[in-house]
């Protein structure tokens, strides 16, 4: 019978590694009173910041594993050699939390370990202690990271390879740009993306990455995934893409390890018979074409020197690598640096900051040191208990609701929580000369794996007139962003439409106009931020409003201002 692999009808080749992973899971839940704190959240993949209180949860973990290792050593030898491999990646992991999660590998393997690994306690546990044990197991599972979490960590991975053009040995052997914390990964983890992928019916991913698993077998790496299972996937994907002769081959080496396997030889008749049957309709075609005649192409031809359009998708990935920058040498020859005052603003006439053009068209530009480590460190602790998964303004009701393309975490603060954002408010309204009162509160935002958010513009369109009517306070006319930390790889600010990329740095801010005077939106504002290749991203926003701005930005009928 032809047909690809089911994963559920494969669990009979992982019993063993299921058992241990339903085992530590059961014992790391017994130990989870660590994670009290932990239980406000979910969607754990969509923020560093959160992430790295796992890290610490699972290193405290790790030490009670080996204190009940030392009292049950005579049952729990398996456990007690994969607690030894975890100790020693935990030790290097809390010494720079933040640093070490950057790594996006390293943060899925975290999500995985934590879903699925801990969780082959099970069945020691049903045998020998008391049902009150068992009872606490049950209750702690809500603190840890759910399958979705997974899941989400695994689809990362897979965006960050599409954006950034990475091969799959390139991530599996964890040679990223700027990573500190180096982290291959073994066959389970290729073959966990892959399947993740084949769920998805993305057969090009599940592809690459059954093939990184096959290599990693071939070059000889233990594992408790057999090489059938991995070729079964495999010759299944390479087929659903249209490649019969490779997926023929693929089944034909699958039969030659297990020759009884049905579903491959199933599919072996199946795959042969439409080999033939491809041929036969390429000769067909080929002998009516010369009884036809060859018809020249006399259509469609194009221009000479046109160009089609790049799409938004290819444009922002491009810029994300560092491709495709739309500016000439004139129009940077006219982006200046300058100490800038507001106009002879008294908090800064005698400390002026430092201004630099970033872009022309639209007018961006960026403020130097304008918000000190303290600062941040002080904002960050402010919103770290606060966050959660960002949301987005329904263009339709106006409603905020979670996206799939905006993955990160946000917090909203005010004077009430801090003086000391209203101190940073203030410094805004000094310097860009707009009112304060009127727009939103400061949003915080940690990234989480790969996080990202995808082309959208700030302001309200004519389409949406009822995107900020609960506000009461009209549309977005600027936006103010903070940059908290640096980035390792990827996490531009990007602007597609113009071809413009702004780069994260610690300390500085970025400020542009999304309504012209006029109060029509400025389209090229459109803009987007890259998902985070390596690295632990924080930004902080003011979006400023219309209402207030009477005075402070005249309208003006020129959309040039």
């Amino acid at each position: 019978m032809f047909g690809g692999p089911n994963p559920s009808h494969l669990a009979h080749n992982l019993t063993r590694f299921s058992q241990e992973r339903r085992m530590r899971l059961q014992l790391c839940i017994f130990l989870s009173f660590l994670l009290k704190t932990l239980s406000a959240h979910n969607d754990f993949y969509t923020s560093i910041g959160h992430m790295t209180d796992l890290l610490f949860t699972e290193k405290d973990m790790v030490t009670s594993l080996k204190e009940y290792i030392r009292v049950e050593e005579s049952k729990l030898e398996q456990v007690k050699r994969w607690a030894d491999q975890l100790d020693s990646l935990s030790i290097t992991a809390i010494q720079d939390p933040e640093g070490f999660l950057g790594h996006p590998v390293n943060a899925f393997k975290l999500m995985k370990r934590l879903n699925t690994e801990w969780g082959v306690l099970e069945t020691l546990v049903l045998s020998d202690t008391t049902e009150a044990f068992i009872s606490n197991l049950t209750m702690q599972r809500k603190h840890f990271p759910t399958e979705d979490d997974q899941t989400g960590a695994a689809k990362a991975l897979l965006r960050l390879q599409d954006t950034y053009h990475l091969d799959t040995n390139t991530i599996a052997t964890g040679n990223l740009p700027g990573v500190t914390y180096k982290s291959p990964m073994t066959v389970e983890d290729c073959y966990e993306l892959g399947k993740i992928a084949y769920s998805d019916s993305d057969y090009y991913h599940t592809e690459l990455w059954m093939s990184q698993s096959l290599q990693q077998l071939d070059q000889g790496e233990e594992s408790t995934i057999d090489m059938v299972t991995v070729l079964d996937y495999l010759s299944y994907s390479i087929y659903q893409q249209g490649e019969l002769e490779r997926a023929l081959e693929i089944t034909k080496r699958l039969l030659s390890l297990d020759s009884e396997h049905q579903r491959a030889r199933g599919n072996l008749k199946y795959f042969e018979f439409q080999m033939l049957q491809q041929r036969s309709d390429e000769e067909e075609a080929a002998q009516k074409q010369r009884d036809e005649g060859t018809v020249g192409n006399k259509t469609e031809e194009k221009k000479k020197g046109f160009k089609e359009p790049i799409p938004e998708r290819k444009m922002y990935e491009k810029l994300c690598r560092g491709e495709g920058i739309q500016m000439t040498p004139l129009r940077q020859s006219r982006l200046f640096c300058r100490y800038y005052d507001n106009h002879r603003n008294p908090m800064y006439l005698l400390s002026p900051v430092k201004q630099e053009d970033e872009w022309d068209r639209p007018y961006i530009v960026r403020y130097h040191d304008i918000i000190s480590h303290s600062e941040i460190e002080k904002v960050k602790s402010l919103a770290k208990p606060r966050l959660r998964r960002a949301t987005i303004s329904n263009p339709i009701t106006g409603i905020l609701e979670t996206a799939p393309y905006r993955i990160s975490k946000s917090a909203w603060l005010t004077g009430y929580d801090d003086p000391l954002i209203d101190k940073i408010n203030q410094r805004i309204e000094d310097l860009t000369g707009l009112e304060m009162d009127t727009a939103e509160e400061m949003q915080v935002a940690n990234y989480g794996v790969g996080g990202q958010y995808e082309p959208h513009f700030d302001f309200g369109r004519k389409d949406e007139p009822d995107a900020f009517k609960e506000l009461g306070t009209g549309n977005r006319v600027a936006t103010w962003l903070f940059y908290m930390t640096d980035v390792a790889a990827g996490g531009a600010t990007v602007f597609p439409d113009v071809g413009a990329a702004v780069w994260p740095k610690k300390g500085t801010a970025v400020f542009w106009y999304n309504l012209f005077a006029s109060g029509e939106g400025d389209y090229s504002t459109r803009h987007a931020a890259c998902p985070v290749l390596v690295g632990n991203k924080w930004v902080s926003n003011k979006w400023i409003h219309e209402r207030g701005q009477e005075w402070r930005r005249p309208c003006d009928l020129d959309q040039s201002k």
